[in-house]
């Protein structure tokens, strides 16, 4: 695809250069943070209403304009994260470029800046948290850009018309009512870990079965932690066998309860896992990360010991997850590699206790 040629103007005025730019990324910024803020908005007066005991008719009364499901909470949509990251984008190079010609770099970069500003204002006013913020960050950028480069193009093609605009930006809340009444696919992810461990199947499998309390000195830093997930206390165990019941427990309150279901002492100990989601206190994970809500689940896992010729024993840990999102294939980039982490971190721990037997 070809770009049109800039038009040649006045030599550049520095000062007006910076203004233009301002009032570009300010106009994608403000554009991001009203369609976030509708969402809250609808949200938090919708649970006020059910906290009252008001009549959940009178809140479609009073606010028919927030009644869509996108602002209903539904940012899990491709109408929110896609579409609406390439307005953020397109509205910012578009106010840029009617003050005057910007460079194919201010198309791709300028959007970045405009979808930091609204991240730091989402998170500032917590209507997302860090796990979230992080998650959808890349896609956002390449999206905001790919909507800069489009405004950028079209401005020189044609006449991008306020009204035309304003169309293209009010897109995401006519298309996420039609994708929300669609059911989310569902897939299922197994993500799988080993490690060698020097050490017997036996001493291997005692570290296992049960895992007394870990001490943060035992954890290696880990990016998963520092984006908010919690890091693993301990896993306790009710009998030995199939039916035993192992209560694994992270920071914050989130816990784990695995039934076990293939109990082959020192070869291979298979549990299923409910996520304890009643009793998780609504400040350990987000929303929308919250595993055994809507969009996330953790199904079942399992220990194998392999032992090798040499004398050590490769320890696996497989894990199968629920998926639900309208973008699945993005999500579980990062579901995979969270899981990933998290039971790369456990089997460190498992190998250095036992190899200090």
């Amino acid at each position: 695809m070809s770009i049109p040629p800039v038009p040649s103007t006045r030599p550049d005025d520095p000062l007006r250069s910076g203004r233009s730019l301002l009032e570009g990324i300010a106009t994608g910024a403000v554009y991001g943070v009203l369609l976030r803020g509708f969402i809250v908005l609808q949200t938090t007066a919708q649970k006020h209403f059910q906290r009252d005991g008001a009549d959940p008719t009178a809140f479609q009364r009073h606010f028919r304009l927030l009644r869509y499901e996108m602002i209903a909470g539904e940012v899990m949509t491709l109408a929110f994260l896609v579409l609406g990251s390439i307005i953020i984008g397109f509205l910012t190079v578009r106010r840029i470029e009617r003050r005057r010609p910007a460079s194919i770099f201010t198309w791709i970069l300028a959007p970045w800046l405009a979808v930091f500003c609204m991240m730091t204002v989402i998170a500032l006013f917590a209507w997302e948290g860090a796990i979230c913020v992080a998650m959808a960050l890349p896609i956002t950028l390449i999206l905001s850009s790919l909507g800069g480069i489009t405004a950028g193009v079209l401005g020189r093609r044609m006449a991008l018309t306020a009204s035309r605009t304003a169309c293209f930006a009010i897109l995401p809340f006519l298309l996420a009512p039609a994708e929300s009444m669609l059911p989310s696919p569902i897939q299922t992810r197994t993500v799988s870990t080993e490690i060698r461990i020097h050490a017997s199947a036996a001493t291997i499998w005692q570290n296992i079965e049960r895992v007394p309390a870990i001490a943060p000195s035992e954890l290696r830093p880990s990016w998963a932690h520092r984006i908010g997930f919690p890091r693993p206390v301990e896993a306790t165990l009710s009998f030995e066998g199939v039916g035993g019941v192992r209560h694994a427990s992270f920071e914050h309150g989130l816990l784990f309860i695995e039934t076990v279901t293939v109990w082959e002492p020192e070869r291979r100990l298979a549990f299923t896992i409910r996520a304890d989601s009643a009793h998780i206190p609504p400040t350990t994970l987000d929303e929308h990360v919250t595993i055994g809500g809507r969009y996330f689940d953790v199904l079942d896992g399992e220990y194998s010991l392999e032992p090798l010729p040499n004398g050590d024993t490769l320890l696996h840990l497989t894990s199968q997850q629920r998926l639900s999102t309208d973008f699945n294939g993005y999500a579980g980039l990062w579901s995979d590699a969270v899981m990933q982490n998290l039971q790369s971190s456990i089997l460190q721990v498992v190998q250095h206790r036992c190899q200090q037997t």
